[in-house]
């Protein structure tokens, strides 16, 4: 997709420096994709926090033209650790799955060539550690955001295989507006290519809160701390790559058995009451949802205001009740 034309090389730069070539080895799928669920099954390519960082930075340079915002983007993951969120639900945070990101001024400061090059372009390190101070760049949901953008349509090309040219006019269609808040936001020009957006972004909030990926993250996370637990590995051995922690839990007999065993599920099945000679869980989710502003004759509004249909597809997704035992199916 075309997010922005002739970046700063200032971008390409960040980019390219070890803390961020890094993330080419991270996926954005918590390593939900390494196991045998369907949908990942036809995914064009490995979707990474990489590629996920460089075009959110691109999308802000395109709406902001302000490079300290573009920067802030392009880092914001730069502290994700393997299978990312997973380690949120390692660390008890499966509701609001932030526990992951407070390294972040940690790893842009510990850079001395991140430095160095903020540095030479006039960008204070205190002014890139926490894109959330941008809201272009990120905002609370349900608004719309850089991130939330880039994630929504980076997986209607990558796991539902939509065409460029689609994802091209949904992205075409955007500008910027002061929100009722008067801050800005990113906002659609035309209620239909809101609808399209709604309708990939409604996609994701139920593959994000699935019984498959609730259950695949806790299970994970599970072998992830049996891992620590038996010295397989260190919580630190989790700030390098998803290559190199898998590699230690399949250099270990009992993990790799663990792991082996994670690789061959295919699907999750749900009962009222948990199994107790089985491996199941009873997890919660968070809900993550879109709800885009439309440009109307009397200025923008959010769609569930102008379009019952998606107002009632909203509220049924936050009404979802996870209460209920889950257990894996392997071949």
């Amino acid at each position: 997709m075309m997010y922005t034309i002739t970046p700063p090389t200032l971008l390409s730069k960040l980019a390219r420096t070890p803390e961020m070539t890094r993330l080419k080895d991270i996926g954005m799928h918590c390593g939900c994709d390494y196991a045998n669920f369907p949908v990942y099954d036809h995914v064009r390519c490995h979707y990474t926090r990489h590629m996920h960082s460089v075009e959110v930075a691109n999308i802000v340079w395109n709406f902001t033209q302000d490079i300290t915002q573009a920067v802030a983007g392009l880092l914001h993951d730069i502290a994700t650790p393997a299978f990312a969120h997973t380690i949120d639900f390692l660390n008890g945070d499966y509701l609001t799955q932030e526990s992951t990101e407070g390294k972040t001024a940690n790893f842009i400061e510990g850079s001395t060539e991140i430095v160095t090059l903020l540095k030479q372009h006039g960008i204070k390190v205190a002014d890139v550690c926490n894109y959330s101070n941008y809201p272009i760049a990120d905002n609370n949901t349900p608004l719309l955001s850089a991130d939330r953008l880039e994630y929504t349509l980076g997986n209607g090309y990558i796991v539902y295989n939509m065409d460029v040219g689609e994802i091209q006019a949904i992205y075409d269609d955007l500008t910027v507006v002061k929100n009722e808040n008067n801050i800005n936001e990113l906002c659609f020009k035309s209620i239909q290519a809101a609808r399209e957006f709604v309708d990939l972004s409604q996609k994701n909030s139920h593959l994000f809160v699935s019984d498959d990926d609730r259950f695949a993250m806790q299970y994970l996370s599970d072998i992830i701390q049996t891992a620590i637990e038996y010295k397989v590995i260190t919580f630190d051995d989790l700030y390098t790559t998803e290559t190199t922690v898998i590699k230690r839990l399949k250099d270990d007999n009992r993990t790799c058995n663990m792991w082996d065993t994670y690789t061959k599920i295919s699907a999750v099945l749900a009962a009222d009451t948990k199994n107790p000679n089985i491996y199941s869980v009873n997890i919660p989710a968070k809900k993550r949802y879109i709800n885009p502003l439309v440009l109307t004759n009397t200025g923008p509004q959010r769609i569930s205001d102008i379009d019952e249909t998606i107002g009632e597809k909203i509220n049924e997704f936050l009404a979802l009740d996870f209460n209920r035992w889950l257990y894996a199916s392997t071949p």
